[in-house]
């Protein structure tokens, strides 16, 4: 009888701990899906909504610093939305003209996008060097290989 009842607080326990972790999963998983609209879905939708990630190009040209304040535009195809930034983060390095990026905030009833994040996405195109050229800042690889190869050891 003792033996039975161990088993059977043994088993509730398991059984507990393979619910929290499941649950940990599954919330894990919810909180690093990273789903956004494209600016021409937030502007079809003609409605405020709260807290959204917009994703899009931004327009050569447009960006524009007022003090602490970063003003751009974020298009796709022919649709676009003015973004305004007022943040401390450090913008990415990619953050230019003609980058992709997502930005995070609110969309204001007068058109206008609220960014309290800029996130800038990385290229992602690579080409192939051609024939017979050299990789840029790889001109000197055989010298280099070469007179590693020719060190000492440590």
């Amino acid at each position: 009888m003792e033996s039975q009842r161990r088993r059977w607080k043994f088993g509730i326990g398991i059984a507990i701990i393979l619910v929290v972790a499941l649950w940990e999963a599954i919330s894990g998983f919810q909180q690093s899906k990273t789903y956004y609209v494209t600016v021409s879905e937030l502007v079809s939708s003609k409605t405020t909504r709260q807290h959204v990630r917009v994703g899009g190009t931004v327009e050569p040209g447009s960006i524009t610093r007022h003090g602490e304040t970063l003003s751009f535009r974020l298009s796709q195809n022919a649709e676009s939305i003015p973004v305004v930034y007022v943040g401390t983060d450090t913008l990415p390095d990619t953050f230019k003209d003609g980058s992709k990026a997502i930005v995070q905030g609110d969309y204001m009833a007068d058109g206008t996008f609220r960014a309290d994040q800029i996130q800038a996405k990385c290229a992602s195109k690579y080409q192939a060097v051609p024939s017979g050229a050299k990789p840029k800042g790889m001109a000197n690889v055989n010298e280099w290989g070469k007179a590693l190869a020719s060190s000492p050891s440590r």
